[in-house]
């Protein structure tokens, strides 16, 4: 069984460990963990790696967030991955920092890296892990805040929510979709 991991953010220095690139983190994190590296693709970057008999793909766009579909519907019809085996790992202004969640489906938030998924895939469902990145901004500094810099503290607890995350993924691989979230939606 395949599964393929998308890991939403933007690419360049300039976006490098922002609020918006979590998900490249996310990714990363797994990736380093399961010992694997990532190679310039066809719309992005990914890396591959074994886990218990199944074939685990990690994405990072290289698309840009509000051309996250492109990607991500490419990947699935490459490596002929059913949509029900993707997980899309993204930030979330509405959970506070660190906070983990885990959905079946659900709307885009205005998230556009979700948006323009659901929109390319002509559905909602499909898994998503949103990762909590607070919403500490004055009215008007949404774009300010989710393209900037985690604080000292944020940093702190930083590797044990990306290692957190990362065993969340690996669970939708292993358990599926509801055992997990049953699992881990409920810290």
């Amino acid at each position: 069984m395949k599964y393929l991991i998308a890991g939403l953010g933007n690419i360049g220095p300039e976006y490098h460990e922002t609020r918006h690139n979590i998900g490249f983190m996310m990714v990363d994190a797994l990736a380093k963990d399961a010992g694997a590296t990532f190679s310039d693709g066809r719309y992005g970057f990914t890396a591959s790696f074994s886990l218990k008999g199944r074939q685990i793909l990690l994405l990072k766009p290289s698309t840009y967030m509000n051309l996250s579909g492109n990607a991500v519907r490419y990947w699935l019809q490459k490596e002929n991955i059913p949509q029900e085996n993707l997980l899309v790992a993204v930030d979330d202004i509405a959970l506070p920092f660190g906070t983990l969640r885990l959905r079946g489906k659900g709307s885009d938030a205005g998230h556009n890296g979700l948006k323009h998924i659901a929109e390319t895939l002509g559905t909602q469902d499909y898994a998503r892990l949103r990762f909590g990145i607070g919403n500490d901004f004055p009215q008007g500094g949404q774009v300010d805040y989710v393209l900037g810099r985690f604080t000292l503290q944020d940093w702190e607890t930083m590797p044990e929510r990306l290692k957190a995350a990362g065993e969340i993924i690996k669970s939708f691989c292993l358990a599926g979709l509801s055992i997990t979230m049953n699992q881990y939606n409920k810290r």
